[in-house]
């Protein structure tokens, strides 16, 4: 006889197996890196901005899951939300029916940037990006897209063809008719612009990769270039959306911006159920599906399920009730404000930028001669070591999950969940301040690990 599914029965007896299931079916890489440099925890449950493991030990998430967990893990009214529609039953995906939760999530969104009218909503970030792509060749005419140096918009076949990392796009080509430009080079937009065949510019307001923002003037300047030549403007926020840099979307730091298309995904999810949404302007919409023939020309199998429509529906509320952008504003201020500080007092640190809760800690060569021929050792084994150095203590020390903002990059980025509060910046500093004072007073723990990932970096040449 069949034994029905248990699924706390089936954890208790092979949850133990995680990294070994992993190394066999999965990305074997990924134990293998993550033995490497220890972060093969075992988590055991998890609330809020907070981890626990199997001996208690709480642990600080300043990760958020690459930005997903914007409420922190398992907020009570996304959960209630998600077990109401789930105990509802209703007749969902039918695609031959106009449900009420697509359009109700749509309305609520396109509030936010009132410019805008009509939303496609599909399942992730990348996809979100694929939309928009698609929408803009179309609704143009035209083939090229510009995106910025330095550019993440997702990995899969089109999104890839706009990765400003060549480690990512590497032995995927083909791609899409493609130019790289640098961020705020207007003259380097208005260059490509003049050929005559730009659909669009896609366009982190703040990149991931490195932290860095559009200079002051630049999304306004370009979007009026863009227009000039019939050419559209496409804000990714995937990341930066929803409140991550103390406005509801980051283009809203700077007036008059109103991009043609928006792509949002991640924390819209309330960390559950997978969600994507391309928000845009109704001409264009209107022009891709033109006729009902075209009614199916975009779309996707899971998207606007009642379970992800009913969890971003939940999100909104609690931004809304909660202040969690307020919230992400002051509480970054205080975390960039107080990170600031320690900029002249450690050499090996360069920099802290930011907006809100989405902060780069960039680390630079430094002055003195002790510090310097270590920093020489791990720059000439591989770029982005002494970050990496940095992040493991964090978590190992002080409990603190934080991540490396890209490969080769000696920058360290913050993206924690919205709802964290002064104590948990706090206690980020402090730690991050112990870390770089043994940094620099030539901790041996910290500077023997450093040898090891030398090791493997020259192993893995």
């Amino acid at each position: 006889m069949t034994k029905e599914f248990d699924l706390a029965a089936l954890l208790a007896e092979r949850g133990a197996e995680r990294y070994e299931l992993h190394a066999r079916h999965l990305n074997h890489q990924l134990p293998r890196m993550l033995h490497t440099i220890g972060f093969d925890k075992v988590y055991e449950r998890a609330e809020g901005a907070h981890f626990w493991d199997a001996d208690g030990n709480d642990y600080l998430d300043m990760l958020a899951g690459f930005a997903v967990m914007g409420l922190g893990r398992h907020h009570p009214v996304v959960r209630k939300a998600l077990h109401d529609v789930l105990d509802a039953s209703l007749a969902d995906l039918t695609r031959f029916d106009c449900p009420p939760l697509p359009g109700l999530l749509a309305e609520k969104l396109l509030s936010y940037s009132p410019h805008l009218d009509r939303v496609f909503f599909g399942n992730s970030g990348t996809e979100a990006v694929e939309t928009a792509l698609k929408f803009a060749r179309y609704a143009t005419g035209r083939q090229r897209i510009l995106y910025c140096t330095h550019a993440f918009h997702g990995l899969t076949a089109g999104s890839l063809s706009v990765n400003g990392e060549d480690g990512f796009r590497k032995g995927f080509a083909p791609l899409l008719p493609d130019t790289a430009i640098p961020l705020g080079d207007l003259d380097a937009l208005a260059r490509e612009l003049r050929k005559g065949d730009v659909a669009a510019l896609i366009v982190e307001p703040v990149q991931g990769k490195g932290v860095h923002e559009a200079p002051p003037g630049y999304l306004f300047a370009a979007q009026e270039l863009l227009h000039r030549h019939k050419a559209l403007l496409i804000a990714d926020e995937v990341q930066t959306g929803l409140g991550r840099t103390g406005k509801f979307y980051a283009y809203q730091h700077e007036d008059g911006v109103e991009p043609d298309l928006v792509c949002v995904a991640k924390a819209l999810s309330g960390g559950y159920v997978p969600v994507g949404a391309t928000l845009g302007k109704d001409w264009i919409f209107q022009k891709v599906y033109s006729s009902m023939d075209r009614v199916q020309v975009h779309s996707a199998s899971f998207g606007s399920n009642a379970q992800a429509m009913a969890a971003g529906l939940a999100v909104l509320s609690v931004m809304e009730n909660e202040e969690i952008v307020a919230n992400a504003a002051a509480v970054g201020e205080r975390l960039k404000s107080r990170l600031a500080e320690l900029v002249d007092r450690y050499e090996l640190l360069a920099d802290v930028r930011g907006r809100g809760l989405m902060i780069g800690i960039e680390f630079g060569r430094p002055r003195s001669l002790r510090l310097r021929s270590r920093w020489t050792m791990l720059q000439a084994a591989r770029k982005g070591l002494f970050a990496q150095m940095v992040v493991v203590p964090l978590l190992q020390r002080h409990r603190i999950l934080t991540q490396v903002s890209g490969d080769h990059l000696e920058v360290i980025k913050l993206i924690p969940p919205l709802i964290i509060d002064t104590d948990d910046a706090d206690r980020f500093v402090d730690a991050f301040t112990e870390v770089m004072e043994d940094a620099h007073n030539g901790g041996g723990l910290m500077w023997d690990f450093g040898k090891t990932l030398v090791k493997q970096a020259v192993a893995n040449r």
